[in-house]
């Protein structure tokens, strides 16, 4: 992973497991992950960026559902082949789910309001 740096900022209103995961699909959304890196091992990822091992897990766990990651097994966690362009864009939709349901928004709603996002773009 030489280049990326990871960093959980204890002061942020989002929460070490969103930040750690945003970073990373954005550095492979980027190039800055290509296919094929080899990710640090989950106990080290949580000593280097301060998180406990369960959230580096669940982090990897997540991102290997997504198809940005691949685990194979004992050899290790890297960064998958697979389309980048669309596990970004399911975490983006996911994140905005979270945060229209938690500020009490229902499907509807929240629907309304991507579409205007959209309009609104010129």
């Amino acid at each position: 992973m030489a280049g990326v740096v990871l960093i959980v900022d204890p002061a942020s209103s989002d929460p070490p497991f969103r930040q750690l995961k945003g970073q990373i699909v954005e550095a492979v959304s980027r190039g800055k992950l290509t296919a094929g890196t080899r990710m640090p091992a989950v106990r080290k990822l949580a000593d280097e960026v301060g998180v406990s091992t369960a959230t580096a897990a669940k982090v990897y766990r997540e991102l290997e559902e997504a198809g940005v990651l691949e685990g194979r097994g004992r050899s290790g966690t890297f960064v998958s082949a697979a389309d980048v362009a669309d596990a970004a864009l399911a975490r983006a939709a996911e994140e905005f789910a979270e945060r229209a349901s938690g500020t009490g928004f229902g499907v509807d709603e929240a629907v309304d309001a991507l579409r205007n996002a959209f309009k609104n773009l010129g």
